[in-house]
């Protein structure tokens, strides 16, 4: 399994930049895990978008799923230009029932529903889905590869079964949008502290720090992190291959 860091910002992208997103891939399927602002345009790094078999949404903020409208654009004139007929799942909650029908568009793409506490198969991905502590309803995702995990706790604020679910994974992915100091004022939202803290109760082998804030000094979330975790810790790297085998 490989893994691309595609965006790192929380709420907006900074220039030339992107939101929290990753492409993954394994066995020549392409997963893309969340599609906010900037991500379609930082896709195409690495794969053209006929290329994409499957994309999943963790919730439905705006720095989650601000490119869905492109994407679906790009499927229709990819269509028009070559008699593209592949229609591209895209799985997500559908608490928000308004938002989960405009998923399905024409035959370009098509809505498939992600409940909490379930498991999919989604190409070679073992998909596992937890309930996160977030204002939008939002699903934390597990994928599992021929014995190789990996969990994206997407936007969440601290909780027990969080620790329970990324239990002894190969690599957890996390939310820091918050220093140390802010703990408790914005809800929603981790520190690097407390991703630090979850990856040391879950006895993950290496923790990435993702949907980052827009300001302070980003090594002091990784700093803050090592407090509790004795582990790797980095800063998510757009770009960057991350790799899983056995």
């Amino acid at each position: 399994m490989k893994i691309i860091p595609l965006g790192i910002w929380g709420g907006y992208p900074k220039a030339n930049s992107a939101t929290s997103s990753f492409l993954i891939e394994d066995k020549g399927f392409h997963l893309l895990l969340d599609c906010g602002s900037g991500v379609l345009s930082s896709l195409q790094n690495y794969i053209s978008i006929d290329e994409l078999d499957a994309v999943i949404l963790t919730h439905f903020h705006h720095d989650h799923v601000a490119d869905i409208g492109p994407l679906q654009y790009s499927k229709l004139i990819q269509s028009q230009l070559n008699n593209d007929v592949k229609t591209l799942p895209i799985y997500a909650p559908n608490h928000e029932k308004d938002f989960f029908q405009k998923l399905t568009f024409n035959k370009h793409t098509k809505g498939k529903v992600l409940e909490e506490n379930k498991e999919y198969a989604i190409g070679p991905f073992v998909i596992h889905t937890i309930k996160t502590t977030h204002p939008a309803y939002c699903l934390a995702i597990k994928l599992t590869v021929e014995g190789q995990s990996v969990v994206f706790t997407a936007d969440t604020e601290w909780f027990v079964e969080l620790g329970s679910f990324s239990s002894m994974v190969d690599l957890l992915i996390s939310e820091s949008n918050l220093y140390k100091s802010f703990e408790g004022q914005i809800p929603g939202h981790m520190s690097g502290r407390q991703a630090g803290l979850l990856a040391k109760e879950a006895k993950v082998k290496k923790l990435i720090l993702t949907h980052l804030p827009h300001f302070g000094e980003l090594n002091q979330l990784v700093a803050e992190a090592k407090q509790n975790y004795k582990g790797e810790v980095e800063i998510a790297k757009v770009g960057k291959s991350y790799f899983l085998s056995n």
